[in-house]
Order: structure tokens, then C-alpha cells, then sequence
């Protein structure tokens, strides 16, 4: 859904529509641009463009300085140019904008995928069945998979990662991330910390990895019958496959989750007919041969890193650069969360 822009995120509609004119065909020349802004989403920007029939969707960083290597907007245009031929669900891009005098900053504009979002619930007027619950679970892993058989090589997309010691730097990565915003001693962590960094797994097979594949960055047709887009893939690399799957498997809410998972992640997933987890690893190895029996220190490491976010925020507020009230409580949240990792890795 979008809205009007928010104040301080403008763009300057002459320059982009210039800009647009002497690279695209297909944009009416005669026609005025509209701009209106996508109001999800808390990383980068993005904008609705119409100019008569035509519509495209702009991706720019956040205004502001920003980290190094954040918000890559050429990296993120080239994964797609790459990708959209051999999976047609990620977004055609159209042209990058780099080094201009356009706006500050790299930013792309590509197709735009127009579908339903599902979220903590169904659409209006859709009614839950277990058959539509089913449905949708397979409808949603088995794009998982088709994205995980997609060849690197030959589309080119090799390049955009390292595989070798992906998962040896994912562990230590998000371990320092952790440390760097750590507030109080857990000892769970130190626990936890020991278990993870000694049961890395090996290097194996690498593929395309979404990095945030969930129900809320899919676009469905209408009546739910088919997946029309995938979108947000600002995290997308080359990698381990359960990772990915693993990072969904800790958004999939089943309804016996504890209240600490049901209230943190509300997900149309706990509704009538959606697989468990435990389903949705099978189908997920059914579609891709392959073997997932090491998916349980794929899980643990990803709710640990639910638990490292939720802790980056909390640093943020404790420190007085938010005062977002919303956040005084993440201190606990992360607490458990770091808990409830823990406990999990000895009830395999």
C-alpha cells in the first residue's frame, strides 16, 4: 500500500522524470509523473512512479549518512537483472541510477508487481478453510525451492557471494553484533555461544538465498490461487540453502508455539490447515533432495538472531537514541528469546 511522501523523504519529480525519459521507451513523454511512497518496509525507500498507463517502483537508500556497504542499491539492481530471467518472480529492473545529479544517493527503478499481501491475516472475504491453510504452506515453500534450483553459474549470479566459510562467518558475525550491544551478562548466552560456535557446519552446497523470505514479501494473485512476485531482496546472496530455510522456519508460527513466539511474530500461519514446521521441512526436502537433517542448528542460529536484533533496538533506546516507547521492553524479549535457544537446541 502506499501513501503520500513523508516529509524529508522527497524526491525531485522533474529530475526523475528526465532521467526516465531519455532511458525508457515505453514512458509517456507528454504525461506528468505522480510519486507516492510505500509506507512498509524500515530499511531502504521505495516509491510508486505513474506517468499515465505506466508505472515503475523506485528503490533508493534512507537520507543521511549511512553505513559502509549498507543499502547497496547497484548490488541489489544487478542481482535482479540476473535473476528475473531464471525466476521470474523477482522483479524486472529497469535502468540504475548511479552518479547522477538525480537525487544523492545510487537508486534503481524496475517493474512493479502488483498482488495480495498476506500477512497476520487473510484478506477481507477470504474464508479459512484448512484446504486454502495447505494450499498456501505449499504454494509458499515450494517457491523457496524453485528460488534454491536456480544455477548460479550460468545466471551469472556467482559472483554476488562467498560461499566459502558462509556459515563459519554467519556464527562469529552475528555473535559480535550481539557483544557489541550486549547490556546484561546471560548466562544462557555464554551457553548458547559455546554450542554454536562448536557445531558450525561444514561447507557444502551454495544457491540464491532470499535472507527474509516470508508470507509478508510475497505478492499472491486475488483469489490466493497463484504467487505472483517476490519482493524485498535487499539481503539476497550466495549460500547455504538452509539458512534460508532455516530464517523462514523462525517466522512459521504453529498455534502450540509459547506465548513468547505468538505474541513476538503474528503470522497468518497459526490458522487452520498452514504445515508445521516439521511439514514444511519435509515438503521443503521433497522439492529439493535435499537433505535437511541437519536443520535444527539452522533454526537455533536464526532465532538467536531474532534475539541480536531485538537487542540492537533495545541498545538503541537504552542509550537514548530512540524514544520509541515500544522498545523499553526489547531488553526482555531478547532475554527470552536467548532462553528459549537454548532449551531448544537439547529438545531435538
Amino acid at each position: 500500500m502506499t501513501q503520500s511522501v513523508r516529509n524529508g523523504e522527497e524526491l525531485d519529480i522533474t529530475k526523475v522524470k528526465t532521467f526516465l525519459d531519455n532511458r525508457l521507451n515505453d514512458i509517456p513523454k507528454d504525461e506528468p509523473l505522480k510519486v507516492e511512497q510505500y509506507y512498509a518496509g524500515a530499511s531502504n525507500l521505495t516509491y510508486l512512479l505513474s506517468c499515465g498507463e505506466w508505472q515503475g517502483v523506485l528503490r533508493r537508500p534512507p537520507f543521511g549518512p549511512l553505513p559502509p556497504k549498507a543499502h547497496d542499491m547497484k548490488r541489489e539492481y544487478e542481482i535482479l537483472s540476473r535473476l528475473n530471467p531464471v525466476f521470474p518472480l523477482a522483479p524486472k529492473p529497469y535502468v540504475l541510477g548511479e552518479n547522477t545529479s538525480v537525487m544523492d544517493a545510487t537508486f534503481y527503478v524496475m517493474e512493479r508487481k502488483e498482488g495480495v499481501v498476506i500477512d497476520g491475516k487473510l484478506p477481507k472475504g477470504v474464508q479459512e478453510t484448512k484446504e486454502l491453510g495447505r494450499d498456501l504452506s505449499f504454494k509458499f515453500i515450494d517457491a523457496l525451492a524453485a528460488l534454491h534450483r536456480v544455477d548460479t553459474e550460468q545466471a551469472g549470479l556467482h559472483q554476488f557471494g562467498k560461499p566459502e566459510g558462509f556459515m563459519e562467518r554467519q556464527v562469529y558475525g552475528w555473535l559480535k553484533r550481539y557483544e557489541r550491544a550486549k547490556t546484561e551478562d546471560s548466562p544462557e548466552y555464554e551457553n548458547l555461544k559455546k554450542w554454536l560456535t562448536e557445531n558450525i557446519p561444514a561447507d557444502g552446497e551454495t544457491t540464491v538465498i532470499h535472507n527474509d523470505f516470508k508470507f509478508n514479501n510475497l505478492l499472491f494473485s486475488n483469489d490466493l490461487s497463484e504467487i505472483k512476485a517476490v519482493v524485498d531482496w535487499e539481503m539476497a546472496t550466495i549460500g547455504d540453502p538452509l539458512f534460508d530455510l532455516g530464517v523462514v522456519l523462525s517466522y512459521w508460527i504453529q498455534d502450540d508455539d509459547p506465548e513468547l513466539l505468538q505474541s513476538t511474530f503474528q503470522t497468518v500461519t497459526t490458522k487452520p490447515g498452514f504445515l508445521t514446521r516439521r511439514e514444511l521441512i519435509d515438503r521443503y526436502a521433497e522439492k529439493s533432495g535435499r537433505d535437511c537433517s541437519s536443520i535444527h542448528f539452522y533454526l537455533i542460529f536464526s532465532y538467536f538472531k531474532l534475539a541480536v536484533i531485538s537487542q540492537q533496538i533495545y541498545f538503541r533506546w537504552k542509550n537514548g537514541q530512540t524514544q520509541d516507547e515500544r522498545f523499553k521492553h526489547f531488553g526482555d524479549r531478547t532475554s527470552k528469546l536467548i532462553t528459549f535457544s537454548w532449551h531448544l537446541l537439547n529438545e531435538k
